[in-house]
């Protein structure tokens, strides 16, 4: 019995010292943060030392601080001024895909009128009108001949007659399948018997090397005077009547002879031609066998 009571008073001895412990730790803990709450830490005074530390690496940090700011700023710059270059490279490339785009459909416009005034020209003409475009000039023969991308597979015959809305170009003279070459009324082998409109006046108009005609075999007599417009005559079984040539831009009398020569400017601005109109008549294979026929008799004849 004795040992069971001292076991006991032992065990109650420990049990109060730990509740002693557990009250003094809260007891030091509350008062340890009262006093942190209660501190002043604007009134904490630095020492000697630490004052010397601050003046000596303060300014190390301040030139760290700046070159570290300036990096950052110089190289965010930079990469806004590359991304700004991009943009701007791709803004101009934009531009000039609109610019020629603009440029594109202002040709098309230019190109369609043109062509609608080429398609209303000689609609009381009895001739099927074939579109054409000049797609090549014999440099040597100052645009004499010129090259149309129209040829047999498209309906174009021989000896055709080539106009714009202007005027009279010329003639077809050599063909193939795919193109044609146009003796123009530059061409001095081109001769169109011609007519003065006003006064009703004859002649042969033939080319000349200045890039104009000059209009033969006119009678002396006749009153012509500058700007008169001179016309086909319908002659000689190539040209159709009435088609403007030009207008006359000089006349040379001599004191003697029975004819005058005369000058014209023609209607077509041959240096900006581009498209042109092949008037093709519908009764060429008539004639052709009519021409045949008669080969054929002469032949006949001869044996």
């Amino acid at each position: 019995m004795n040992n069971n009571s001292r076991m006991g008073q032992v065990r109650i001895g420990e049990g109060e010292g730990q509740k002693t412990k557990i009250i003094l730790n809260v007891l030091v803990c509350a008062v340890a943060l009262y006093g942190i709450s209660t501190k002043d830490f604007a009134q904490h005074k630095t020492s000697a030392f630490e004052n010397v530390m601050i003046d000596f690496f303060a300014p190390i940090q301040k030139s760290v601080t700046f070159v570290q700011t300036s990096f950052n700023s110089i190289f965010e710059n930079y990469i806004a001024n590359v991304n700004v270059s991009k943009e701007n490279e791709a803004l101009k490339m934009k531009l000039s895909e609109m610019n020629s785009k603009i440029f594109s459909f202002s040709e098309m416009e230019l190109e369609n009128v043109r062509l609608k005034k080429l398609l209303d020209f000689g609609e009381e003409l009895p001739y099927k009108k074939i579109l054409a475009q000049v797609v090549a000039r014999d440099a040597s023969s100052d645009f004499r001949v010129l090259r149309i991308n129209k040829g047999l597979k498209d309906g174009l015959k021989l000896q055709s007659t080539v106009v714009t809305g202007e005027g009279l170009v010329g003639f077809v003279y050599r063909l193939t399948d795919q193109f044609a070459d146009i003796l123009t009324i530059l061409d001095p082998n081109n001769r169109v018997d011609a007519l003065v409109k006003r006064v009703r006046a004859h002649g042969i108009v033939e080319g000349d090397s200045d890039r104009q005609c000059l209009m033969k075999y006119v009678k002396r007599t006749e009153p012509i005077i500058l700007n008169d417009e001179i016309l086909t005559s319908g002659l000689g079984n190539l040209y159709p009547k009435g088609i403007l040539i030009g207008k006359v831009s000089r006349i040379e009398r001599e004191s003697y002879g029975m004819t005058q020569d005369v000058a014209i400017s023609p209607s077509v601005n041959f240096g900006k031609l581009e498209e042109v109109i092949v008037l093709v008549s519908e009764g060429d294979e008539k004639k052709d066998l009519e021409w045949n026929a008669l080969d054929s008799n002469s032949e006949e004849k001869d044996k």
